[in-house]
């Protein structure tokens, strides 16, 4: 039943963004992807229904064809709609921690789209990833099972700020910044038998852990 009405409001969405288009006349599927720089078969497959389309899309549509967010993705009012002022909503690609460790590689990975998403509200301007925290070595600030968003474009080291890293093998960790210790990247944890990580080789700054967040 829970399908069935995802399904329901995906073909639902994608009508209405067709008829987006066609108020807008700009031309068809291939000269709008063109006009706005979008990719033609993540477009097509949006209008088609075949893949659903984030609130992140939504607005980048709603935009583009100056229609209303709510009635675009929600399916409330009308096109004409002036909506609201409402917090920004981002789409962040849930990461895990084996793909965190490629991204500290230089020829590491650059593709999210495969990648399931998570909303986040407000977040400041950035290059964002999020994580899913596994283990105790963060808790006084995450514990486990908490998401943490990091930004890329964020890798300016500051004392105590939290960072995500990876060493030379591609292994990926969480933790605080401590410019006077060894290693400088340490565990922030209750229990204070967990060690320092053990790095190999040098360190690569992934992103500035700006957020964590945990469902009650």
């Amino acid at each position: 039943m829970e399908h069935n009405q995802e399904q329901f409001e995906r073909t639902e969405r994608a009508a209405r963004l067709v008829e987006a288009r066609k108020r807008a006349k700009i031309g068809g599927v291939k000269l709008t992807s063109a006009a706005f720089g979008w990719n033609v078969n993540n477009y097509k497959a949006h209008e088609s229904g075949r893949n659903g389309f984030g609130i992140t899309d939504a607005k980048k549509y709603a935009k583009a064809f100056k229609v209303s967010l709510n009635w675009l993705f929600f399916g409330t009012g009308t096109p004409e709609d002036i909506d609201p002022e409402i917090p920004s909503v981002v789409d962040v690609p849930l990461i895990s921690w084996i793909s965190a460790g490629q991204l500290g590689e230089q020829d590491g990975l650059s593709d999210f789209s495969d990648f399931p998403t998570i909303q986040a509200i407000d977040l400041p301007e950035g290059d964002w990833i999020a994580l899913r925290v596994v283990g105790d070595s963060m808790n006084k600030i995450s514990p486990p099972e908490s998401i943490i968003f990091a930004n890329r474009r964020d890798r300016r080291l500051v004392s105590n700020g939290c960072y995500v890293v990876a060493d030379e093998t591609g292994a990926a960790t969480y933790k605080r910044y401590r410019p006077n210790d060894l290693p400088p990247f340490q565990p922030a944890s209750y229990d204070e038998n967990i060690e320092p990580p053990d790095f190999q080789g040098s360190v690569t700054v992934i992103g500035r852990v700006r957020r964590s967040i945990i469902n009650m």
